[in-house]
């Protein structure tokens, strides 16, 4: 795996998530040189400035909103796009959502997904897919 996907609500922020802990594993995997995104369905625009401000490296590399690219999880079409923007196949890519449907929409893209049901449980499935070891702790 050499690309790791994330959804922002529910995965890195609100009720059920831990975003230091996985701002530490997506930090892990950056030094190692797994690309990073978040994939939002938030609906872009200028309210979306803040979600893309996290790109560029300042915690992922690339930043995907739904309504900035007019779709929508889980339409495997913006899985495949976020891969494209990394420079990756959808196949070497690692998604993780709080929504069923949506990991769901992201394996009929081709990547590995994965239920977000708690951070720990997150945490561990991210070290086994990404050989990290338990030195990085969510």
């Amino acid at each position: 795996m050499r690309g790791l996907v994330v959804d922002f609500g529910g995965v890195l922020a609100g009720p059920g998530s831990d975003r230091a802990g996985l701002t530490a594993i997506i930090g892990a995997l950056r030094e190692v040189g797994v690309r990073s995104a978040i994939l939002s369905n938030d609906p872009g625009g200028p309210a979306g400035a803040d979600l893309r401000a996290l790109g560029d490296g300042v915690l992922v590399d690339e930043v995907v909103l739904s309504g900035d690219v007019g779709m929508a999880k889980p339409d495997p079409r913006i899985y495949r796009l976020t891969a494209d923007r990394l420079g990756l196949a959808s196949a070497d890519c690692v998604f993780v959502d709080d929504l069923a449907v949506n990991v769901r929409g992201a394996a009929a893209s081709g990547m590995v997904g994965v239920h977000h049901v708690d951070p720990e449980t997150t945490a561990t499935e991210l070290r086994i897919l990404f050989d990290l070891g338990q030195g990085v702790q969510a």
